[in-house]
């Protein structure tokens, strides 16, 4: 199992923005990943910059961990621009970009050009064509493409990503369509949990036996698509279930090690945030990135 973080783009760069990310560099966590949103939740009226801009200049000031979006969606993205700008990240970074990608929700994002917020069926149908255009995109020197939500039109892609034959994708999806997408384009897939399970005020093992069940559904999505599951990593983004992994090492490593039985290969844990949902204590949280995984071995 891999550790990784996600750093939330709530601070300026040049008042600690830069340390946090260089220090999860240097505490060795596998990847860093900050989320796509133009404000989200508790943060809607505080500071909150914007994630490419952000991985940027990440990239510019880091040089070996993994970087990327948890998650990127169709709220207020389009593939054609969307490609262009993950090109020229992933060329900045040398090739140490992934892209989590997932249908988005119904927060501040799905109404914020002012458009009205989609259909859970318009989402699902917008999703699958997103990810179809930005794949082609991302692959391809020229595409022309229409469909129902969104088209390109010799959209020129020259010379394409670093990483071969694209950067990886990283699908955060649950139901059968989302799960079925990332079956066929993800080189990962992404949970937060069951939220019926966290927002219903379920426990740690019911919202272990949800994912479990999640697993299962990915697996069976996979053999329906003729991929074996075992191609695809699975990444878990700590910190929407009802446990608690950062109170404590101990704490942590039997998060982990639960996870890691139901075939997880990567756990994301986030950035303290003082005052917020994503408060910890930072001492403790350090010592997980350095000690955690190790505990986990033994």
């Amino acid at each position: 199992m891999r550790l990784s973080t996600v750093i939330l783009p709530v601070r300026r760069w040049s008042e600690g923005g830069r340390e946090e990310w260089q220090r999860a560099e240097e505490l060795g966590f596998h990847a860093a990943y900050t989320y796509d949103h133009l404000s989200w939740r508790t943060f809607r009226d505080q500071t909150w910059f914007g994630a490419l801009p952000t991985l940027t200049a990440v990239a510019a000031a880091t040089s070996r961990m993994r970087l990327g979006t948890l998650v990127t969606s169709p709220n207020f993205r389009h593939p054609v621009t969307l490609a262009k700008e993950l090109i020229s990240l992933d060329d900045i970074s040398d090739g140490r970009i992934t892209l989590g990608i997932g249908a988005g929700g119904n927060g501040f994002d799905a109404t914020a050009l002012g458009q009205e917020a989609w259909s859970p069926r318009e989402r699902a149908d917008r999703f699958a064509e997103f990810v179809l255009l930005l794949d082609r995109l991302l692959t391809e020197d020229a595409v022309s493409y229409e469909g129902t939500h969104y088209s390109a039109d010799e959209a020129r892609n020259i010379p394409g990503c670093v990483q071969r034959p694209r950067l990886p994708f990283a699908v955060a999806a649950t139901g059968p369509r989302g799960l079925k997408l990332a079956a066929q384009y993800g080189q990962a897939w992404v949970t937060t949990g069951d939220p019926k399970v966290s927002n219903g005020g379920g426990t740690s093992d019911e919202s272990l036996q949800a994912v479990r069940g999640q697993v299962e559904r990915l697996a069976k999505a996979c053999a329906e698509g003729g991929r074996d599951a075992g191609e695809l990593q699975k990444i878990m983004l700590s910190g929407f279930t009802p446990d608690r992994p950062l109170d404590s090492v101990d704490a942590f490593v039997d998060f982990a090690g639960q996870h890691a039985e139901l075939g997880f290969d990567e756990l994301v844990i986030h950035w303290p945030i003082a005052d917020s949902l994503f408060a910890a204590d930072t001492v403790v949280f350090e010592r997980i990135a350095t000690e955690g995984l190790a505990q986990l071995r033994k």
